[in-house]
């Protein structure tokens, strides 16, 4: 002891630090996991030009198969809330949907999640070049998740979207996703 606080070898403090270090490496999903679920709520943007899927990644859920033929993709930016990269000019993850049906599916850091679309409201607004605008909202519910996103099974996306509709037949999206829980 010196001046009333106790000595502690060197050895000890450097053994101490690598037992703590060997349980976070043992154990690193549990911690960053605890420390990555987002909110209550959180935000995405969709933005791009759609293409065909190719090659898609195993999501994890049993409903949807981004790989069946009937799903475009887009890339998914940062908003708010979610993990990893919150630079709001890269491309954190992608969307998947069906425009020939109700269901779609998000893969961004932190797993995945399928959704129906379950209402909509909107109107088409020509673009002066030939092709159109979809302007408006989207309701869809949450089906599935994986990873930190399970909670947010039965939770609700408030779509605001506006499509684009090119005369080449090209369809580019700007789409800012509410997400929230049930």
């Amino acid at each position: 002891m010196t001046a009333s606080q106790p000595l502690i070898s060197r050895r000890a403090a450097i053994g101490g630090g690598l037992a703590g270090l060997g349980g976070l490496l043992l154990f690193p999903g549990q911690l960053l996991a605890k420390a990555a679920v987002p909110s209550d709520s959180f935000v995405v943007l969709l933005k791009g030009p759609y293409g065909p899927v190719v090659h898609g990644p195993n999501l994890g859920l049993s409903a949807v198969d981004v790989n069946d033929g009937s799903y475009s993709t887009v890339g998914i930016f940062p908003v708010s809330g979610i993990p990893g990269n919150t630079n709001q000019n890269k491309v954190v993850g992608n969307f998947f949907v069906q425009f020939e049906g109700d269901l779609c599916a998000y893969h961004i850091p932190g797993g995945s999640f399928a959704m129906r679309f379950t209402g909509s409201d909107f109107i088409f607004v020509d673009d002066g070049a030939g092709g159109q605008f979809l302007e408006g909202t989207f309701e869809l519910t949450i089906l599935e998740a994986t990873g930190i996103y399970r909670p947010f099974v039965g939770g609700h996306n408030h779509m605001v979207d506006k499509l684009h509709f090119l005369a080449s037949g090209a369809v580019e999206e700007y789409c800012f996703c509410f997400i929230s829980h049930p």
